[in-house]
């Protein structure tokens, strides 16, 4: 199977460098200043799984593929398209691994739904000064299916690439659900650090906890109007989440805000605010409060 990765990093960097160490046909399409970083020190992985150092990776994007795994900010979707546009062929199959949903539509509209699946990453990476994929914790997990939760051949054919390489690769019958779940927990996240400008457990021993709480209640309050409400354990395990007394926990937005970088706050946040029913107060100051860091980013 020919796989393209659209990005190199942190995300695609991860888990198609790990496709490519199992020897799977593996291209990134990435931007020249990253290929070129790329051919100079190869692609470098940091893990508590095992270092990798792939030298040379392939950057030359040729023909179609059989499966591209897309990877980018959601603010940069509109770009991404534009570049996989040319790879993708009658029967390719794209696997988004954005957060949220609005990408699902947007991809549907340029591509045809048939040919889009449902997709999430679960793991905590980074980029480094030095350009190395750096793994911060235990999880490395994959997530795709399709989004009518039947186990097509196609699907089965992409978990059959996809396994053997480091991380799980799990075919799922619900993954509309579980991409809402891990929704719940990152606008919870994102709102809660974001707002408060400090981590959880921070914001916990300061007396945060219905804070935190009301946030969570909000945004399941959205996904369940939407029809896909948490299951219990996940609910109760992202609650956990989002009041755990001593945890450094902070989302990854509230990091983008401290390097002064763009944030996918529309993504995450706006566009979950619009699918509800207008009854999110939290959440709702939460994206005010990151408009108007962006408004005053754009100025400066």
């Amino acid at each position: 199977m020919r796989i393209l990765v659209l990005g190199a990093g942190a995300i695609g960097g991860y888990f198609g460098g790990r496709l490519l160490q199992a020897g799977r046909d593996v291209t990134f399409l990435v931007r020249s200043g990253r290929a070129a970083r790329l051919a100079e020190t190869g692609l470098v992985i940091k893990s508590p799984f095992g270092d990798a150092t792939l030298p040379h990776p392939p950057t030359t994007v040729s023909g179609t593929y059989d499966l591209v795994l897309l990877s980018c900010k959601a603010y940069d979707l509109e770009s991404a398209i534009e570049a996989i546009a040319p790879a993708v062929g009658s029967e390719t199959t794209i696997v988004p691994l954005l957060n949220g949903m609005r990408h699902l539509d947007v991809l549907d509209q340029h591509f045809g739904k048939r040919r889009v699946l449902g997709g999430l990453a679960i793991a905590a990476l980074t980029v480094d000064e030095a350009g190395r994929i750096v793994h911060l914790n235990q999880n490395q997990t994959l997530t795709f299916g399709e989004r009518d939760g039947t186990r097509s051949p196609r699907a089965q054919a992409i978990e059959s690439a996809l396994s053997g390489a480091t991380f799980e690769a799990k075919l799922s019958e619900h993954i509309v659900l579980e991409m809402w779940e891990k929704w719940v927990l990152l606008a919870s996240l994102a709102a809660e650090t974001c707002l408060m400008r400090a981590s959880v457990g921070d914001i916990i021993k300061a007396g945060g906890a219905p804070f935190a709480s009301a946030l969570l209640a909000e945004s399941v309050a959205i996904a369940a109007a939407s029809g896909y409400p948490p299951r219990d354990a996940v609910r109760d395990r992202i609650r956990g989440t989002v009041t755990a007394e001593g945890s450094t926990l902070t989302a990854s937005m509230l990091r983008d805000v401290e390097r002064g970088s763009k944030t996918e706050a529309d993504h995450i946040l706006g566009d979950l605010i619009r699918r509800g029913t207008g009854d999110s107060p939290l959440l709702g100051l939460a994206y005010l409060h990151l408009r108007a860091y962006e408004v005053r980013r754009d100025r400066t």
